[in-house]
């Protein structure tokens, strides 16, 4: 039962490069992290930003969520980086794959 977690974000307008070091170094150590899947980030033309992440169960998710630097990451973006953001967690449900040849 794979837990997917989108992530939802605006950045406030004054960030600096803090916040991209910050992000690589929170994704380094999520992808680190055991029962990591994988992780997709868009940033669409508005500047919305979506960060796709997925784990293979409930345990390692909650593991990445209470993890003191992740913990730590989410308080800065609060204080300093976001001027919004909405997370949802869901159970994935069924997956399909397809490829070109």
């Amino acid at each position: 039962m794979t837990i997917v977690t989108v992530f939802r974000s605006r950045l406030r307008p004054d960030v600096t490069t803090d916040y991209e070091a910050l992000a690589a170094s929170i994704g380094a150590l999520a992808h680190s992290m055991p029962g990591f899947v994988d992780e997709s980030n868009f940033v669409s033309p508005d500047g919305e930003r979506v960060t796709i992440v997925r784990f293979a169960d409930v345990a390692s998710h909650e593991a990445w969520a209470r993890h003191p630097r992740h913990l730590e990451a989410q308080r800065r973006g609060r204080d300093e980086f976001y001027l919004w953001y909405h997370i949802s967690v869901a159970e994935e449900l069924s997956e399909r794959t397809f490829s070109a040849p």
